[in-house]
């Protein structure tokens, strides 16, 4: 079967391992077709089961995933001292042998490593996540100064608008950021 996952191309230690799965792959039908590890969106228990089982196997994880329970926030926990599925929207570890998971769609996908290869992190960002400072908090919690990052595949611009309303938070809460808003259409950035 063909490579159903996207590896980052960044200068990371070797011994750490990232990927992002793509949607293929995986037994889930209809509206979830096919590679569907997400438990919060009404697909069959049964199929995202078997879906994380191809997940870890075709990535050869060294362990189960780190799964969260994901709302837009900016919660950052030590993956080690996550026990069942637990809220937050990152998940970072010192630990070998760790592996830290996030779910996405529209939202960004964020990878962390350490220069020297010891904390790796990841981050669900959606923009209330990026406001509420998901990725500062991320940083934050791996205390290291050196930190490779890699943005994942996210939709964009020609796909998603978002309203007045999100303009308005992210520069409110720091009028640069109006740079990173282009108006299509009155009150649609």
């Amino acid at each position: 079967m063909p490579k159903n996952w996207l590896e980052p191309d960044w200068p990371a230690p070797t011994d750490i391992h990232a990927a992002t799965t793509l949607r293929w792959g995986g037994v889930s039908t209809g509206v979830y077709a096919s590679l569907n590890p997400a438990t919060h969106v009404g697909d069959a228990l049964a199929h995202v089961q078997q879906n994380r089982v191809l997940i870890k196997q075709s990535l050869a994880l060294p362990a189960e995933p780190v799964w969260l329970e994901q709302i837009h926030g900016n919660t950052v926990l030590q993956a080690e001292q996550v026990i069942g599925l637990t809220t937050a929207d990152a998940s970072f570890t010192q630990q070998a042998q760790v592996v830290c998971a996030v779910l996405t769609a529209d939202c960004l996908p964020v990878l962390f490593c350490s220069a020297d290869g010891q904390t790796i992190a990841a981050a669900h960002a959606g923009w209330r996540g990026l406001l509420a400072g998901i990725l500062s908090n991320t940083l934050t919690a791996m205390q290291t100064k050196d930190v490779l990052i890699w943005l994942g595949p996210a939709i964009g611009p020609k796909c998603f608008e978002v309203g007045a309303e999100v303009r308005a938070a992210f520069v409110q809460k720091n009028p640069d950021f109006a740079a990173a808003f282009s108006a299509y259409r009155t009150g649609h950035y």
